[in-house]
């Protein structure tokens, strides 16, 4: 069943980044951030009550309410970096170099959480994964203007922080019903996004929305909803170094539409690097 989920949750996180970059054409990046996690508050929400698990809330221990905190806060600072990213670059450059946060969560996840079994296999899919991850990173033209170099360090900074996400979220969620978990690190995103949009005086720009980027938004958001409920499900009842690089397989769906609907064209160096990040996740997959 975890497996299930964990690949759900990929499908979902693909259709994510291309709704997100259909949202953020024209509108401000961190507005649309803070925008699109008021859907994915409310969507966890209303899975928490559809379960029942909303009567559990009191019996959260100290300890695992605040690993989920300071997972929403790596998550809300993965999103902002993420979405920036988004808005300076091609979705086929910065989606690769997000995805390789899962290379410092399987090392992490075997480290402290002691998932060693076939350690030869994944040790040897997560160095496939990078090497695919590699080839799929492509250097913008020296012509490029400063602003479309930014990009990279805001998927690089995206990276990190969503490594920590994975590792936290699952010292935090033992013992929590994964929806209900999933609800409450949302809220700190929620304030965490706002408060960078009010830091930075943005929330004026809110009136100005195109409503179509409005609609594509929400969808992102409803697709964010989806692929955590889904994500951390499989986090909480099955192995995280191997979760984590299923829901990787997101840059599948995110290619194969961004190809269909952004005309974003990959070259033969990056469909070998996908292929190579396809062919380690599923070493990894089957021994699990």
């Amino acid at each position: 069943m975890w497996l299930a989920m964990a690949v759900l949750s990929a499908l979902f996180a693909g259709l994510t980044s291309i709704l997100a970059k259909c949202g953020i054409r024209k509108t401000d990046s961190d507005v649309a951030t803070a925008l699109r996690t008021i859907v994915v508050l409310l969507f966890s929400w209303i899975m928490v009550f559809v379960v029942g698990s909303a009567g559990t809330i009191r019996d959260i221990s100290g300890m695992s309410l605040l690993f989920l905190i300071l997972s929403g806060i790596a998550t809300g600072a993965s999103w902002i970096c993420y979405f920036k990213a988004l808005s300076l670059g091609d979705v086929n450059k910065v989606v690769p170099i997000d995805k390789s946060s899962t290379i410092l969560s399987v090392l992490l996840a075997m480290v402290l959480f002691g998932e060693t079994n076939h350690l030869a296999v994944r040790l040897g899919g997560t160095l496939v994964l990078a090497v695919g991850i590699f080839l799929m990173i492509e250097r913008k033209e020296a012509q490029d203007d400063i602003e479309g170099k930014g990009w990279m360090g805001y998927a690089v900074l995206s990276a990190v922080f969503a490594a920590l996400t994975s590792i936290l979220a699952k010292a935090g969620i033992t013992g929590v019903e994964s929806n209900l978990g999933t609800a409450i690190r949302t809220g700190v995103v929620l304030a965490m996004a706002w408060l960078v949009v009010f830091m930075k005086g943005k929330q004026r720009e809110i009136k100005e929305i195109d409503r179509k980027e409005l609609i594509f938004i929400a969808l992102s958001g409803l697709a964010t909803g989806a692929s955590w409920l889904c994500y951390y499900y499989a986090i909480q009842n099955g192995v995280v170094s191997v979760v984590v690089p299923i829901d990787k397989l997101s840059i599948i769906v995110t290619v194969a539409f961004s190809c269909l609907f952004l005309k974003e064209r990959l070259n033969g160096k990056a469909l070998a690097g996908l292929a190579l990040m396809v062919l380690g996740t599923l070493a990894m997959t089957v021994w699990a």
